[in-house]
Protein backbone atom coordinates (compact mmCIF):
# COMPACT_ATOMS: atom_id res chain seq x y z
CA UNK A 1 0.00 0.00 0.00
CA UNK A 2 1.55 3.65 -0.79
CA UNK A 3 2.58 5.66 2.16
CA UNK A 4 0.72 8.41 0.46
CA UNK A 5 -2.94 8.10 -0.07
CA UNK A 6 -4.48 9.87 -2.75
CA UNK A 7 -7.79 11.47 -2.59
CA UNK A 8 -9.79 11.85 -5.41
CA UNK A 9 -8.85 15.02 -7.40
CA UNK A 10 -11.14 17.71 -8.53
CA UNK A 11 -10.42 17.38 -11.98
CA UNK A 12 -12.21 19.33 -14.23
CA UNK A 13 -11.02 21.89 -17.01
CA UNK A 14 -12.62 25.31 -16.71
CA UNK A 15 -12.43 27.84 -19.57
CA UNK A 16 -10.89 31.01 -18.91
CA UNK A 17 -13.26 33.84 -19.76
CA UNK A 18 -10.16 35.80 -20.80
CA UNK A 19 -8.64 34.14 -23.54
CA UNK A 20 -10.56 30.74 -23.45
CA UNK A 21 -7.76 28.42 -21.63
CA UNK A 22 -7.96 25.55 -19.53
CA UNK A 23 -7.40 26.28 -15.72
CA UNK A 24 -4.85 23.61 -14.04
CA UNK A 25 -6.55 21.11 -11.58
CA UNK A 26 -6.18 21.84 -8.32
CA UNK A 27 -3.77 19.93 -6.16
CA UNK A 28 -5.79 17.84 -3.42
CA UNK A 29 -3.02 15.27 -2.40
CA UNK A 30 -1.84 15.35 1.61
CA UNK A 31 1.83 16.11 1.12
CA UNK A 32 3.83 14.03 3.31
CA UNK A 33 7.24 14.00 1.72
CA UNK A 34 9.01 16.77 3.78
CA UNK A 35 8.38 14.95 7.21
CA UNK A 36 6.83 11.23 6.76
CA UNK A 37 5.27 11.81 10.37
CA UNK A 38 3.22 15.26 9.29
CA UNK A 39 0.45 15.33 6.94
CA UNK A 40 -0.19 18.30 5.00
CA UNK A 41 -3.73 19.25 3.46
CA UNK A 42 -4.27 21.51 1.11
CA UNK A 43 -6.46 24.10 1.70
CA UNK A 44 -9.01 23.98 -1.48
CA UNK A 45 -8.64 19.72 -0.47
CA UNK A 46 -12.03 18.16 0.44
CA UNK A 47 -10.32 16.06 2.16
CA UNK A 48 -10.08 18.75 4.85
CA UNK A 49 -13.76 18.86 5.37
CA UNK A 50 -13.23 15.28 6.75
CA UNK A 51 -11.26 16.51 9.56
CA UNK A 52 -12.83 16.92 12.50
CA UNK A 53 -10.60 19.24 15.40
CA UNK A 54 -11.54 20.56 18.68
CA UNK A 55 -9.53 22.18 20.87
CA UNK A 56 -8.06 20.94 24.75
CA UNK A 57 -10.01 21.91 27.83
CA UNK A 58 -10.06 21.76 31.34
CA UNK A 59 -12.46 20.12 33.15
CA UNK A 60 -13.03 19.13 36.93
CA UNK A 61 -12.66 15.06 37.06
CA UNK A 62 -12.83 12.82 40.11
CA UNK A 63 -9.73 11.86 41.37
CA UNK A 64 -10.93 9.75 43.98
CA UNK A 65 -14.46 7.76 43.07
CA UNK A 66 -16.24 4.34 44.37
CA UNK A 67 -18.09 2.97 41.57
CA UNK A 68 -19.35 -0.23 43.09
CA UNK A 69 -23.03 -2.09 41.52
CA UNK A 70 -26.32 -1.56 42.84
CA UNK A 71 -30.11 -1.91 42.57
CA UNK A 72 -33.17 0.03 43.58
CA UNK A 73 -35.52 -0.62 46.14
CA UNK A 74 -38.24 -0.05 48.02
CA UNK A 75 -38.24 2.20 51.38
CA UNK A 76 -38.37 -0.08 53.56
CA UNK A 77 -40.05 2.42 55.94
CA UNK A 78 -42.58 3.41 53.56
CA UNK A 79 -43.39 -0.41 52.76
CA UNK A 80 -46.66 -1.83 55.08
CA UNK A 81 -47.57 -5.56 54.60
CA UNK A 82 -51.28 -5.39 55.43
CA UNK A 83 -52.71 -7.84 57.28
CA UNK A 84 -56.38 -9.44 57.96
CA UNK A 85 -57.55 -7.61 61.62
CA UNK A 86 -60.17 -10.87 61.50
CA UNK A 87 -60.27 -14.54 60.40
CA UNK A 88 -62.94 -14.78 58.08
CA UNK A 89 -63.94 -15.29 54.30
CA UNK A 90 -63.20 -12.81 51.36
CA UNK A 91 -66.34 -10.66 50.49
CA UNK A 92 -64.57 -8.57 47.83
CA UNK A 93 -60.81 -7.48 47.10
CA UNK A 94 -61.20 -3.58 45.83
CA UNK A 95 -57.66 -3.33 44.10
CA UNK A 96 -55.58 -5.09 41.86
CA UNK A 97 -51.75 -5.45 41.52
CA UNK A 98 -50.27 -2.33 40.29
CA UNK A 99 -52.90 0.14 41.36
CA UNK A 100 -52.52 3.40 43.30
CA UNK A 101 -53.99 3.91 46.51
CA UNK A 102 -54.56 6.40 48.86
CA UNK A 103 -54.24 6.54 52.63
CA UNK A 104 -57.41 5.00 54.54
CA UNK A 105 -58.70 3.61 50.95
CA UNK A 106 -60.77 0.28 50.77
CA UNK A 107 -58.55 -2.24 49.97
CA UNK A 108 -60.89 -5.49 50.62
CA UNK A 109 -63.69 -6.91 52.88
CA UNK A 110 -64.64 -9.58 54.80
CA UNK A 111 -67.92 -11.77 56.84
CA UNK A 112 -66.35 -12.76 59.88
CA UNK A 113 -68.25 -13.95 62.84
CA UNK A 114 -65.60 -12.11 64.94
CA UNK A 115 -66.98 -8.87 63.33
CA UNK A 116 -70.97 -10.36 65.06
CA UNK A 117 -68.65 -11.17 68.50
CA UNK A 118 -67.45 -7.39 68.78
CA UNK A 119 -70.37 -6.63 68.25
CA UNK A 120 -72.41 -8.45 70.98
CA UNK A 121 -69.64 -7.44 73.66
CA UNK A 122 -70.37 -4.25 73.04
CA UNK A 123 -74.11 -4.36 73.63
CA UNK A 124 -73.26 -6.55 76.63
CA UNK A 125 -70.37 -3.91 77.77
CA UNK A 126 -73.72 -1.11 77.64
CA UNK A 127 -76.05 -3.46 79.32
CA UNK A 128 -73.88 -3.64 82.11
CA UNK A 129 -73.11 0.19 82.52
CA UNK A 130 -76.89 0.50 82.77
CA UNK A 131 -77.31 -1.85 85.30
CA UNK A 132 -74.19 -0.82 87.01
CA UNK A 133 -75.64 2.96 86.70
CA UNK A 134 -78.84 1.88 88.43
CA UNK A 135 -76.85 -0.05 90.99
CA UNK A 136 -74.98 3.01 91.93
CA UNK A 137 -78.11 5.12 91.98
CA UNK A 138 -79.74 2.70 94.56
CA UNK A 139 -76.41 2.58 96.57
CA UNK A 140 -76.68 6.15 97.14
CA UNK A 141 -80.36 6.48 97.74
CA UNK A 142 -79.60 4.12 100.41
CA UNK A 143 -76.44 5.82 101.80
CA UNK A 144 -78.52 8.89 102.32
CA UNK A 145 -81.60 7.28 103.88
CA UNK A 146 -79.46 5.52 106.25
CA UNK A 147 -77.50 8.47 107.30
CA UNK A 148 -80.41 10.06 108.24
CA UNK A 149 -81.71 7.84 110.19
CA UNK A 150 -78.31 8.08 112.01
CA UNK A 151 -78.73 11.48 112.18
CA UNK A 152 -81.77 10.78 114.41
CA UNK A 153 -80.50 8.23 116.21
CA UNK A 154 -82.19 5.27 114.64
CA UNK A 155 -79.87 3.23 113.81
CA UNK A 156 -76.73 1.91 114.69
CA UNK A 157 -73.37 3.46 113.03
CA UNK A 158 -72.52 -0.18 111.73
CA UNK A 159 -75.50 0.51 109.64
CA UNK A 160 -74.06 3.64 107.82
CA UNK A 161 -70.48 1.92 107.25
CA UNK A 162 -72.22 -0.82 105.75
CA UNK A 163 -74.14 1.15 103.41
CA UNK A 164 -70.94 3.51 102.87
CA UNK A 165 -69.42 0.11 101.64
CA UNK A 166 -71.79 -0.59 99.12
CA UNK A 167 -72.24 2.82 97.52
CA UNK A 168 -67.85 2.66 96.67
CA UNK A 169 -68.79 -1.15 95.13
CA UNK A 170 -71.32 0.52 92.96
CA UNK A 171 -69.69 3.32 91.88
CA UNK A 172 -66.24 0.90 91.36
CA UNK A 173 -68.60 -1.34 89.37
CA UNK A 174 -69.89 1.57 87.01
CA UNK A 175 -66.33 2.19 86.23
CA UNK A 176 -65.24 -0.93 85.24
CA UNK A 177 -68.32 -1.16 83.19
CA UNK A 178 -67.24 1.96 81.35
CA UNK A 179 -64.35 0.56 80.58
CA UNK A 180 -65.24 -2.59 79.02
CA UNK A 181 -67.86 -0.27 77.37
CA UNK A 182 -65.01 1.76 75.88
CA UNK A 183 -62.93 -1.55 75.25
CA UNK A 184 -65.59 -2.69 73.25
CA UNK A 185 -66.40 0.27 71.44
CA UNK A 186 -62.12 0.56 70.15
CA UNK A 187 -62.64 -2.90 69.30
CA UNK A 188 -65.63 -1.91 66.99
CA UNK A 189 -63.41 0.98 65.91
CA UNK A 190 -60.49 -1.01 64.81
CA UNK A 191 -62.86 -3.35 62.71
CA UNK A 192 -64.50 -0.26 61.26
CA UNK A 193 -67.84 -1.31 62.71
CA UNK A 194 -71.06 1.07 63.49
CA UNK A 195 -72.24 0.23 66.99
CA UNK A 196 -75.77 -1.40 67.31
CA UNK A 197 -75.91 -3.48 64.13
CA UNK A 198 -75.45 -6.91 63.44
CA UNK A 199 -74.42 -8.66 60.01
CA UNK A 200 -71.72 -6.01 58.78
CA UNK A 201 -68.93 -6.91 57.01
CA UNK A 202 -64.79 -5.55 57.95
CA UNK A 203 -63.28 -3.22 56.02
CA UNK A 204 -59.69 -3.47 55.54
CA UNK A 205 -57.83 -0.07 54.51
CA UNK A 206 -54.56 0.96 53.54
CA UNK A 207 -52.27 2.18 55.97
CA UNK A 208 -50.72 4.67 53.71
CA UNK A 209 -50.40 6.10 50.14
CA UNK A 210 -48.57 4.28 47.58
CA UNK A 211 -48.62 1.03 45.07
CA UNK A 212 -49.84 -2.04 45.63
CA UNK A 213 -46.83 -4.08 44.94
CA UNK A 214 -47.97 -7.63 45.66
CA UNK A 215 -51.52 -9.55 46.48
CA UNK A 216 -52.63 -12.68 47.48
CA UNK A 217 -56.28 -13.26 48.03
CA UNK A 218 -59.40 -13.81 46.49
CA UNK A 219 -63.00 -13.21 46.78
CA UNK A 220 -64.74 -16.31 48.13
CA UNK A 221 -61.09 -17.21 49.85
CA UNK A 222 -61.38 -17.84 53.87
CA UNK A 223 -58.38 -16.75 56.07
CA UNK A 224 -57.68 -18.38 59.43
CA UNK A 225 -54.50 -16.84 59.79
CA UNK A 226 -54.16 -12.75 60.54
CA UNK A 227 -50.49 -13.43 60.68
CA UNK A 228 -50.14 -14.02 56.94
CA UNK A 229 -49.87 -10.94 54.70
CA UNK A 230 -52.43 -10.02 52.24
CA UNK A 231 -50.99 -7.83 49.96
CA UNK A 232 -47.82 -5.37 50.01
CA UNK A 233 -47.95 -1.50 49.66
CA UNK A 234 -44.97 0.63 49.11
CA UNK A 235 -44.96 4.31 48.62
CA UNK A 236 -42.43 5.16 45.71
CA UNK A 237 -42.26 8.30 46.30
CA UNK A 238 -38.43 7.90 47.52
CA UNK A 239 -37.14 4.77 46.82
CA UNK A 240 -33.33 3.57 48.14
CA UNK A 241 -30.33 1.83 45.66
CA UNK A 242 -28.61 -0.47 47.59
CA UNK A 243 -25.08 -1.12 46.36
CA UNK A 244 -22.02 -3.29 47.96
CA UNK A 245 -19.00 -1.25 48.33
CA UNK A 246 -15.62 -2.73 48.42
CA UNK A 247 -14.26 -2.96 52.29
CA UNK A 248 -10.88 -0.97 50.41
CA UNK A 249 -12.93 1.58 49.57
CA UNK A 250 -15.69 1.99 52.39
CA UNK A 251 -13.55 4.91 54.07
CA UNK A 252 -14.76 7.24 51.17
CA UNK A 253 -18.42 6.77 51.63
CA UNK A 254 -20.27 8.84 54.64
CA UNK A 255 -24.33 9.09 55.57
CA UNK A 256 -25.49 12.38 54.10
CA UNK A 257 -23.00 12.63 51.61
CA UNK A 258 -24.18 13.40 47.92
CA UNK A 259 -24.01 10.35 44.97
CA UNK A 260 -24.38 9.80 41.53
CA UNK A 261 -26.19 6.86 40.31
CA UNK A 262 -26.66 5.30 36.32
CA UNK A 263 -29.51 3.02 35.52
CA UNK A 264 -29.29 0.44 33.03
CA UNK A 265 -33.13 1.30 32.42
CA UNK A 266 -31.72 5.10 31.56
CA UNK A 267 -28.43 4.82 30.16
CA UNK A 268 -27.75 8.50 29.56
CA UNK A 269 -29.06 9.97 32.82
CA UNK A 270 -27.53 10.19 35.95
CA UNK A 271 -29.52 10.49 39.09
CA UNK A 272 -28.68 12.04 42.27
CA UNK A 273 -29.13 10.33 45.77
CA UNK A 274 -27.91 10.46 49.22
CA UNK A 275 -26.47 7.68 51.64
CA UNK A 276 -28.83 7.02 54.33
CA UNK A 277 -27.27 3.63 55.87
CA UNK A 278 -23.85 2.14 55.85
CA UNK A 279 -24.14 -1.07 57.52
CA UNK A 280 -22.35 -2.19 60.50
CA UNK A 281 -20.97 -5.14 58.94
CA UNK A 282 -18.76 -6.53 56.61
CA UNK A 283 -19.78 -9.31 54.48
CA UNK A 284 -17.43 -11.83 55.41
CA UNK A 285 -18.19 -13.51 52.04
CA UNK A 286 -17.54 -10.90 49.42
CA UNK A 287 -15.61 -8.44 52.18
CA UNK A 288 -18.53 -5.75 51.06
CA UNK A 289 -19.92 -3.08 53.03
CA UNK A 290 -23.80 -2.51 51.91
CA UNK A 291 -24.54 0.71 51.55
CA UNK A 292 -28.30 2.69 51.07
CA UNK A 293 -28.71 5.69 49.44
CA UNK A 294 -32.29 7.45 48.92
CA UNK A 295 -33.41 8.79 45.90
CA UNK A 296 -36.72 11.14 45.04
CA UNK A 297 -38.67 9.10 42.86
CA UNK A 298 -41.71 11.36 42.41
CA UNK A 299 -42.12 10.95 38.83
CA UNK A 300 -42.59 7.14 39.25
CA UNK A 301 -39.59 5.96 36.55
CA UNK A 302 -37.79 3.89 38.99
CA UNK A 303 -38.86 0.70 40.06
CA UNK A 304 -37.83 -1.71 42.69
CA UNK A 305 -34.81 -4.12 41.52
CA UNK A 306 -33.70 -1.97 38.71
CA UNK A 307 -30.10 -2.36 38.44
CA UNK A 308 -27.25 0.45 37.72
CA UNK A 309 -24.12 1.51 39.51
CA UNK A 310 -23.38 4.25 42.15
CA UNK A 311 -20.68 6.31 42.11
CA UNK A 312 -19.50 8.02 45.19
CA UNK A 313 -16.64 11.41 44.36
CA UNK A 314 -14.20 12.45 47.50
CA UNK A 315 -12.16 14.51 45.51
CA UNK A 316 -12.22 16.38 42.51
CA UNK A 317 -9.05 17.71 40.23
CA UNK A 318 -8.71 20.23 37.00
CA UNK A 319 -7.01 18.04 34.46
CA UNK A 320 -7.01 18.27 30.39
CA UNK A 321 -9.04 15.75 28.90
CA UNK A 322 -9.54 15.35 24.93
CA UNK A 323 -12.55 13.16 22.93
CA UNK A 324 -12.17 9.31 23.81
CA UNK A 325 -12.25 8.94 19.54
CA UNK A 326 -9.57 11.72 19.61
CA UNK A 327 -6.88 9.14 21.12
CA UNK A 328 -5.10 5.79 18.90
CA UNK A 329 -2.69 3.29 19.39
CA UNK A 330 0.29 2.72 17.31
CA UNK A 331 1.58 -1.05 16.52
CA UNK A 332 4.24 0.28 18.83
CA UNK A 333 2.24 -0.08 21.83
CA UNK A 334 2.37 4.25 21.91
CA UNK A 335 -0.79 6.54 22.34
CA UNK A 336 -1.05 9.12 20.17
CA UNK A 337 -3.48 11.85 18.85
CA UNK A 338 -2.68 14.22 15.73
CA UNK A 339 -2.22 17.70 16.42
CA UNK A 340 -3.40 20.78 14.45
CA UNK A 341 -0.30 22.93 14.56
CA UNK A 342 -1.38 25.24 11.39
CA UNK A 343 -3.80 25.06 9.24
CA UNK A 344 -4.01 22.21 7.39
CA UNK A 345 -1.23 20.89 9.21
CA UNK A 346 -0.86 17.47 11.45
CA UNK A 347 1.51 15.90 13.16
CA UNK A 348 0.89 12.42 15.16
CA UNK A 349 1.95 13.10 18.71
CA UNK A 350 2.59 10.97 21.61
CA UNK A 351 0.48 11.53 24.71
CA UNK A 352 0.05 9.91 28.46
CA UNK A 353 -3.66 9.14 29.43
CA UNK A 354 -5.36 8.76 32.02
CA UNK A 355 -8.73 6.90 33.59
CA UNK A 356 -11.71 7.26 31.19
CA UNK A 357 -14.45 9.60 32.62
CA UNK A 358 -17.85 8.87 30.22
CA UNK A 359 -17.12 9.94 26.34
CA UNK A 360 -13.36 12.21 27.64
CA UNK A 361 -10.25 11.12 28.96
CA UNK A 362 -7.55 12.31 31.24
CA UNK A 363 -4.27 13.55 29.56
CA UNK A 364 -1.62 13.00 31.62
CA UNK A 365 1.07 14.35 29.72
CA UNK A 366 2.14 15.59 26.07
CA UNK A 367 -1.14 18.12 25.53
CA UNK A 368 -1.73 21.41 26.91
CA UNK A 369 -5.65 23.28 26.72
CA UNK A 370 -5.56 25.12 23.70
CA UNK A 371 -4.15 22.54 21.81
CA UNK A 372 -6.21 21.84 18.85
CA UNK A 373 -6.58 18.21 18.25
CA UNK A 374 -8.55 15.71 15.30
CA UNK A 375 -11.40 13.91 16.83
CA UNK A 376 -12.68 13.04 13.93
CA UNK A 377 -10.96 11.37 10.72
CA UNK A 378 -8.40 10.16 12.66
CA UNK A 379 -7.88 6.63 11.18
CA UNK A 380 -7.74 8.76 7.95
CA UNK A 381 -4.86 10.41 9.29
CA UNK A 382 -3.31 7.12 11.01
CA UNK A 383 -2.97 5.66 6.84
CA UNK A 384 -1.26 8.30 6.16
CA UNK A 385 1.62 8.41 8.58
CA UNK A 386 4.66 6.00 8.70
CA UNK A 387 5.53 6.23 11.91
CA UNK A 388 9.10 6.46 13.11
CA UNK A 389 10.61 5.11 16.59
Amino acid sequence: MNRALLVAALAGLVTAACGGRAAAPADTRADTRSDPNTVVIPADSPMLAQIGRERVRLVELPTDEVVAPGKIEANPNRVSKVLLPVSGRIASVLVKTGDSVKKEQSLLTLDSPDADSAMSADLSAGAAVTQAQAALVKAQADFDRVSDLFEHNAIARKDVLTAESVLAQARAALEQARASREQALRRLGVLGLAPGGFGQQVTVRSPLAGKVLELSVVPGEYRNDTSASVMTIADLATVWVTSQVPETYIRLVRVGQRVEIRLVAYPDEVFEGRVSRIADTVDPQTRTVKVQAEMNNRAGRLRPEMYGSIHHIESVATTPVVPVGAVVETSGSRTIVFVETAPGRFEPREISIGQRTGDVVRVVKGLVPGDVVVVDGVMLLKGLVKFTS
